[in-house]
């Protein structure tokens, strides 16, 4: 059996931390203190780390774990990111023994050209670290690669089982809400979900993980194919109403909103 816990970091970060009552692993440690941290308080031994993508605020920490704990780092081998000792590609495994877990690494580019995902079908339900490319109620920015990757990406994703978690890296769903709503304004899902988050973060609890069906219930970057949403878009002078260029009018509108 195990667990999977936010350890809070910086601002608005996620480092979670898959573990049972003797070992952790821990996925994208921007910064080390918590970590160690969490691990002495709760008598846990660090086994491996997860690296989504190499923006500092997932990377910044590996050095200093590792100087504690010698583990293997998994993700996807990149020039900028130094720490990785386990290359990981698309249809790779890592098996994870003492959880016993398998997961699938999935390529998601169009956050940064290596982020990848680490999708574990075999648990129940199935659960996906999916980094800075889908979040509660919205998704990264294009940084390197092409707003269309990042949409297909997006639609991989969505293409996995409803039920699956996805444990994404921020506290961003409250505001990615606001945006929704701006979108999609008669839509009830999304209106029962701006409610539900506003109660968690009054209570300082944690929006996600999020199911898939949520998502594609209430996020608009996985909606591009609703009429409300192509309507608010017409209104902004949108003219071609492909789904790709839905998408990329949703988050050019994202950026400036």
């Amino acid at each position: 059996m195990y667990k999977i816990t936010a350890i809070p970091a910086f601002q608005d970060n996620y480092i979670w931390a898959i573990h049972n009552d003797s070992e952790a692993v821990v996925v994208d440690p921007g910064d080390a203190a918590p970590v160690l941290a969490y691990l002495a308080t709760n008598h846990l031994k660090l086994a491996a780390i997860f690296c989504t993508h190499r923006h500092n605020d997932h990377v910044g920490g590996i050095e200093k774990l590792r100087a504690v704990y010698n583990v293997p780092v998994y993700g996807r081998r990149h020039e900028k990111n130094p720490h990785i000792t386990h290359a990981l590609l698309e249809e790779d495994q890592v098996r994870l023994n003492a959880f016993d877990l398998v997961f699938d690494i999935m390529e998601i580019p169009g956050h940064l050209d290596d982020h990848i995902a680490f999708y574990a079908k075999n648990s129940t339900p199935p659960i996906l670290f999916c980094g800075d490319v889908l979040f509660g109620g919205g998704c990264g920015k294009s940084f390197e690669g092409s707003v269309a990757q990042l949409h297909h990406s997006l639609q991989r994703i969505s293409m996995l089982p409803d039920a699956t978690l996805a444990y994404c890296a921020h506290e961003y769903t409250a505001s990615n809400l606001r945006f929704a709503v701006v979108c999609e304004p008669d839509n009830a899902a999304l209106k029962s979900r701006v409610a539900d988050t506003a109660r968690l973060r009054d209570a300082n609890l944690s929006t996600v993980p999020s199911t898939l069906a949520l998502e594609k219930a209430t996020n608009p970057f996985l909606r591009c194919t609703e009429m409300a949403i192509i309507q608010s878009l017409q209104q902004r002078g949108l003219t071609d109403t492909s789904e790709s260029e839905v998408f990329a009018a949703l988050r050019q509108w994202r950026d400036s909103f």
